[in-house]
Parts: C-alpha cells; sequence; structure tokens
C-alpha cells in the first residue's frame, strides 16, 4: 500500500511515513494510491469479529508496513472496556423497526473522535519511538477534536500539541474540556476568529514546508489518513450489527461539518460494504448540503460563519472534501489542482450539469439541513418516543436522515457526542439538564490554561517556536 497527494505532485509514500503528516508537500491530501477491496468471503469471515479484530482486520490493509502482530497489539491497547466503557466500544441501539443509533461517544472526550484520536495517539506513540525522534501536533478543533486529540495525547512521550480554537464559539462545556488540562505537553491558542480562520493557520502552518521541517510539525485534525481508517471501522461495526445477510444494504445519516467522519463511510463503501446511501447532515452552515442539492461549493466568508447550537459543525471549509471531488473526478490530480486553483480565488466552484456531478449519485450521497427549531424537536421526539437523551449535532443527522429513509432499509444514525457537553440547548428542549458522566461533575470550575491571540499565522508560528522544545 503507498499513498499519494490529491495533487499529484508528492512521492509515494508508505502508510508509517504519511501517519506523522498533515498535508501532503503539494498542499494536497495523502490518499491511498489503490483502495483495498474486500471480497464477498472477507466480509462475511469478518461478522461477528469483536472490534478490536474488526479494528484489526481494516487496518492491516491501509497499514502493511506495520507487522500484523504490532496492529493487533495497538487495536487492543486502544479499544478496551477501560477507555470506551462497553466491550461494544460502539453500540448500537434500537429505536424503531429500521431505525438505529450507534453510539460513539463514549469515550474519554464523550465525542465520536475518540475512536480515532485514541488509536492515533498509540501510533504516533509507535512510530516516533521506532524512529527514535519527537513530533509537535498542531490543530484546529471547532469543539470535539480537540479535547480528544488532548485527552489521548496528554502525557504521551516525545509527542507536544498544539490545538487552536475559535475564541468564545465553543460550548463552556468543549472550552473547560480543553483549557482545563494542566498536562506539560499540551498547549491551548483562542483564537479570536471562526474555526475556519483557526484550520487555514494550521494549513499555512503545514505549508510552510521550512517550519514544519525544523519543528517537526505534524497533525491530528481529519486531514490525517490514519483517523479516515480507523473510523471507517465503525461503519463495519454498525453494519454487522444491523443485518443478518451479507449482501443486505444499510444506510448511515451522519451530521459533518470537516467531511471526516462520513468520508470514512465513503471509504467503507469503496472497499466494500453494501451502504446504500450516506446521508450529509449539515446545520445552518450547510455549505455541504448545496454542493450534494446543486453542484456548487461556496466557501462562506468567516462573517457569513453562523454561530449555532450545533458548534461542531460551524464550518465552511471542509477539509475532507477535497478526497472525495478526488475521486469525483476519476482521482485526476489535474483537475483536482485546477478546481481547487479556482476555489482559492474565486471562492466557490460549481460542477452543475457536468458529468462529475452525475457521478455523485454513483456513491450513494444525499444530503439536507437542520436549525436550531429542528435540533429541538428532534431532541424532544427522540426523549419523547424512545427515552434516549441527544446531542444538537445527533439530532441534526437524525432529522436529516429520517427525511431520506427508505422502506426496508435499516437506517443508522450516528450520535457523535454526550448531551452533557451542549446542557444549555438540551435544557432549552427539555427543561431539564443532561446527567454528566463521572469526573465531569465540576468541570468549568477547574483552573484553565489557555494563551488568546488574534488570526495571525506569524505569531502563532513564533509562539509554536518558542514552545516546541
Amino acid at each position: 500500500m503507498r499513498y499519494v497527494s490529491t495533487r499529484g505532485l508528492a512521492k509515494r509514500q508508505a502508510f508509517t511515513e504519511i501517519v506523522l503528516e498533515g498535508l501532503a508537500p503539494d498542499g494536497g491530501l495523502f490518499v491511498p494510491e489503490v483502495l483495498p477491496r474486500l471480497s464477498a468471503e472477507e466480509l462475511a469471515a469478518m461478522r461477528g469479529m469483536h472490534y478490536a479484530g474488526l479494528a484489526s482486520a481494516v487496518l492491516s490493509r491501509f497499514a502493511d508496513d506495520v507487522p500484523a502482530a504490532e496492529i493487533k497489539r495497538l487495536v487492543e491497547r486502544t479499544y478496551t472496556r477501560e477507555v470506551f466503557g462497553s466491550e461494544e466500544i460502539t453500540p448500537v441501539k434500537k429505536f424503531e423497526q429500521d431505525v438505529y443509533l450507534l453510539g460513539l461517544s463514549n469515550g474519554p472526550s464523550l465525542a465520536f473522535k475518540d475512536i480515532a484520536l485514541q488509536l492515533l495517539g498509540n501510533l504516533f506513540e509507535y512510530v516516533l519511538e521506532k524512529r527514535g525522534e519527537r513530533l509537535n501536533v498542531v490543530g484546529a478543533t471547532s469543539g470535539d477534536t480537540g479535547s480528544s486529540a488532548e485527552y489521548a495525547l496528554r502525557g504521551k512521550k516525545n509527542l507536544r500539541v498544539f490545538m487552536l480554537s475559535p475564541h468564545g464559539r465553543m460550548s463552556a462545556f468543549q472550552a473547560a474540556q480543553m483549557y482545563s488540562l494542566q498536562d506539560a505537553n499540551i498547549f491551548n491558542i483562542a483564537v479570536r476568529g471562526v474555526f475556519d480562520d483557526c484550520q487555514d493557520i494550521v494549513k499555512t502552518l503545514s505549508g510552510d514546508f521550512g517550519f514544519k521541517a525544523k519543528h517537526r510539525i505534524g497533525a491530528v485534525n481529519s486531514i490525517n489518513w490514519a483517523r479516515i481508517a480507523a473510523q471507517a471501522v465503525y461503519y463495519f461495526k454498525a453494519y454487522f450489527a444491523v443485518t443478518r445477510a451479507d449482501a443486505e444494504a444499510v444506510s448511515f445519516a451522519v451530521p459533518t461539518g470537516n467531511f471526516g467522519n462520513i468520508y470514512a463511510g465513503h471509504v467503507a463503501r469503496q472497499m466494500g460494504l453494501p451502504i446504500r446511501r450516506l446521508i450529509v447532515a449539515t446545520n445552518e452552515n450547510n455549505v455541504l448540503d448545496e454542493f450534494f442539492r446543486t453542484g456548487r461549493y461556496r466557501v462562506r466568508a468567516a462573517s457569513e460563519v453562523k454561530a449555532t447550537s450545533s458548534p461542531s459543525m460551524d464550518i465552511s471549509k471542509s477539509s475532507n472534501f477535497e478526497r472525495y471531488v478526488f475521486d469525483l473526478l476519476g482521482r485526476d490530480p489535474v483537475k483536482l489542482k485546477a478546481l481547487w486553483a479556482q476555489l482559492d480565488r474565486e471562492g466557490t466552484f460549481d460542477l452543475a450539469g457536468t458529468e462529475y456531478f452525475r457521478h455523485v449519485a454513483d456513491t450513494g450521497f444525499v444530503s439536507g439541513s437542520s436549525t436550531h427549531a429542528d435540533r429541538l424537536a428532534t431532541i424532544r421526539r427522540v426523549w419523547k418516543d424512545y427515552g434516549v437523551m441527544i446531542d444538537p449535532h445527533t439530532a441534526d443527522g437524525i432529522k436529516v436522515g429520517l427525511e431520506h429513509r427508505e422502506q426496508g432499509v435499516p437506517l443508522v444514525c450516528m450520535q457523535t457526542a454526550q448531551p452533557a457537553k451542549f446542557a444549555e440547548t438540551i435544557r432549552e428542549a427539555l427543561n431539564e439538564a443532561p446527567s454528566r458522566p463521572a469526573g465531569f461533575e465540576n468541570l468549568e470550575k477547574l483552573p484553565q490554561r489557555f494563551e488568546v491571540m488574534e488570526v495571525d499565522a506569524g505569531e502563532i508560528k513564533r509562539y509554536i517556536a518558542r514552545h516546541s522544545g
């Protein structure tokens, strides 16, 4: 297995060479040169595997330069009852006939990103120790990536974490999860801007190859391919949990902003998992929904990005979308590079009426959006009908998922975070506060440690240079 850039100018590399990287040297994203395809017999053999077994079976296809015994050791160390609260790791709850909720938020930071980042932390440590190197991880978060990454990497040998977040744009719980960490290898930077500003700065740093090499900069955002591979695993887990026949089709409803969570489903589908529909659910920042409905992709200006009650999706530049468009374009890096150059110049591109946009239907993608009122109504409905309290992002996914539900096709809705992280919205919907897991009772009252900075890549570079060791 070798990895290439979506923009075509980076050398072919093995998994352990790209796992520490963010952007490829040409500014693109790493993707497998050829995606592995599982046979019907291989899929059938995976049914009945426990989560760590599924993770080994999937990840071994992407990381064939890591010995199978090491992959097995890493996943068994990662996916444990102690870390995720259950042997199931990602338990499935049945709501009604052919409607299910996939629980992804039982990890240390109470968000779905723990599933991939707990593994990534162990992978980083393994690769760095093997190479005798250190890494300074720089990331951007709209709320959940930051805490998941920091909980996964805190105290890890040879690692420091610099996490950029939009100042005042996260829930109080999300901010406290990150800022209350006192580990010496964790550095939080609150940027006076929106998430897209944070993400742009991270990309600027990754694109400064002299700075990146000198300070050994790596990435934990979903541009890191290892996260995509790890997230693909729970699509397999959910599929086997809700089906009996190996050829039965299943649809997934996924709330998404940066397109990583649902892109992992696209990867699983390309590997041969019988996924019928991948249902993109957005909030009022409906850039992705606009594309899948019309063919037009238009990045919003920072002033246009709305602060919503599902803040982790307040994003207008979806990093992993480049990987998906690369596939739509027949994996042609020249066409992809030209399209992204247009996006940089004009803030938009339009594939409507082209053969490429017609391929969207072949990939199974459909979409919809949700508003604050929709979220409140869905939270109330799920609580009343099923006795389950859900967070606002999960509500977005369920609302849009049910709009695209098909008779006789199981629908799996992704639960992306614990409701405790968004108590204000839950109180508004249900007139009661969500309970908090043990250890989080007084989170917001803990001492917090973070730096507030302007939207200034130069200033943030200097800060990282001073503290990178």
